[in-house]
């Protein structure tokens, strides 16, 4: 089941690249106490993620911070290494970049992507969410290909 507006972030660890190399990290370390815009993507590195969806919250960072924002943050089904890699060539310092390896949290949102057709396994939807204090208030899912609903533009006119 999708989760909706309403309900909580499932508890889970994840992945993020440390100066060390990875780093765990827990949903409640990103979202408890804090508004959080979350946006998902089916790939690094693959074009509508890299030409597209990531830029638009790299460029938008500042004004979406300045809209009470405390963490943006890049999901995706790829392991910490990629997701550094990633960032760092898009220029995301502004961007929590997170890894959800073994799709975790994704199949605990209900948000994985069948992606076998292309050779991908298991990723997540492209979608993005408004999380304050754990809570789900704002979720939009991209119903098919490309970047709309869950654009950086997009959620900016929620928050």
């Amino acid at each position: 089941m999708t989760i909706q507006v309403g309900d909580s972030i499932p508890a889970c660890k994840l992945k993020t690249m440390g100066a060390e190399g990875p780093v765990d990290i827990t949903t409640a370390e990103i979202f408890d106490g804090k508004k959080v815009v979350l946006f998902a993507v089916p790939g690094a590195f693959t074009p509508g993620c890299s030409m597209t969806h990531l830029p638009g919250y790299v460029v938008n960072a500042d004004k979406i911070k300045a809209a009470g924002v405390d963490t943006i943050v890049c999901m995706a089904v790829n392991d910490a290494f990629v997701m550094g890699a990633w960032g760092k060539a898009q220029n995301a310092d502004e961007i929590l970049m997170l890894a959800d390896g073994n799709g975790e949290l994704t199949k605990a949102l209900g948000l994985e992507l069948d992606g076998s057709g292309f050779g991908l396994g298991t990723r997540s939807q492209r979608f993005a969410m408004i999380v304050e204090d754990g809570k789900v208030t704002q979720l939009n899912v991209e119903p098919g290909p490309g970047v709309d609903v869950s654009s950086a533009e997009t959620i900016m006119q929620s928050l």
